[in-house]
């Protein structure tokens, strides 16, 4: 099993890596880029007209991975099913968000109550049809509908977005999910989610080839929303909810900065930050960009250990055998 993975991630990143290069090339003979926000750094806006939409490629391939897989005998349908469904209805979110900014030709899709509406549509019946088989803190502990449900959608809503917050520099939200991925890796224990999470690092790897720091493509909405939802699906498929902390670390902690710098403009006439997202105030302090990817990086990877150690020290403390 762990050979045919193997080859099957190995094929999949080579698919993937052609068929992202061969979109570089289609949207640039095209004159298709990305408009980049005016009210965004400076620095900024010499990546206009960069190619977005990267994450179209993964969505494509997901169909087949499910399907290679499958044929391959090193997981069932039914369960890689339940894994990338949600995925998959993020990321198309994501794209009616990136279709319309293509369309308006501005860095303005949907607006902000129209993806939350969205968000909230695909996240409540999914997390409703996953309660029918159990929503599960820990494979110990599992939530009564009542709280797993609205947990599950919130979870869902707020993953979707904080990743797409920290999608804002070169390689910066790749390689977190790539990392959140590898610790997945660590923990999981049925084939089928050992195998999806080997394919996701497979793909978001290939993806990274091109976006590190300077970009030639861009991951878009819609990718920003499939790797969210692949994050969150793999805990809850794994019966570890709350492992879904260390894995989106610095996804949190992105999104909390927003919502800090949103309150403290809004109530108090004043900010916290220089520019939220918080990668955006380390570059007004003067940072270089592939210095605050990496050391973003360094503290996801901190900040997950941290948390796991926190999680597995109170799990061991008398959180065991629980039905919420």
């Amino acid at each position: 099993m762990i050979i045919k993975t193997l080859c099957l991630s190995l094929i999949f990143f080579a698919i993937a890596l052609y068929c992202q290069g061969l979109l570089i090339r289609i949207m640039r003979r095209l004159n298709v880029g990305e408009a980049i926000k005016s009210y965004g750094p400076e620095s900024h806006l010499k990546k206009r007209g960069t190619p977005g939409m990267g994450g179209i490629v993964a969505l494509i391939l997901v169909p087949f991975m499910v399907l290679a897989a499958y044929l391959c005998g090193v997981a069932d349908a039914q369960t890689m099913f339940y894994i990338w469904s949600y995925p998959m209805l993020a990321a198309a979110v994501g794209l009616i968000d990136d279709v319309l900014k293509y369309r308006s030709g501005s860095s303005e899709g949907l607006r902000s109550l129209q993806k939350l509406f969205l968000q909230i549509a695909i996240s409540v019946p999914w997390a409703y049809y996953i309660s029918r088989g159990g929503i599960y803190l820990t494979p110990d502990i599992m939530l009564q509908p009542h709280y797993g449900i609205p947990l599950l959608a919130f979870l869902g809503v707020g993953i979707q977005n904080a990743v797409n917050v920290t999608d804002g520099l070169d390689g910066l939200a790749g390689g977190a999910v790539a990392i959140s991925l590898i610790s997945v890796l660590l923990w999981a224990q049925s084939a089928s989610l050992v195998v999806s999470a080997a394919l996701a690092l497979a793909v978001v790897t290939a993806f990274l080839w091109h976006n590190s720091n300077p970009a030639q493509l861009f991951m878009g909405d819609v990718g920003s929303h499939l790797w969210a939802g692949i994050i969150l699906s793999l805990c809850v498929a794994g019966k570890s909810l709350i492992f879904v902390i260390p894995a989106g670390f610095l996804f949190g902690i992105e999104l909390t900065a927003v919502a800090i710098q949103i309150i403290a403009i809004r109530g108090f006439k004043r900010k916290v930050f220089r520019m939220s997202p918080l990668h955006h105030h380390f570059e007004l302090a003067g940072w270089k960009e592939p210095s605050i990817v990496v050391r973003f990086w360094l503290v996801h990877i901190a900040g997950m250990a941290i948390s796991t150690i926190f999680i597995l020290t109170a799990l061991r403390g008398g959180l065991s055998s629980v039905c919420l």
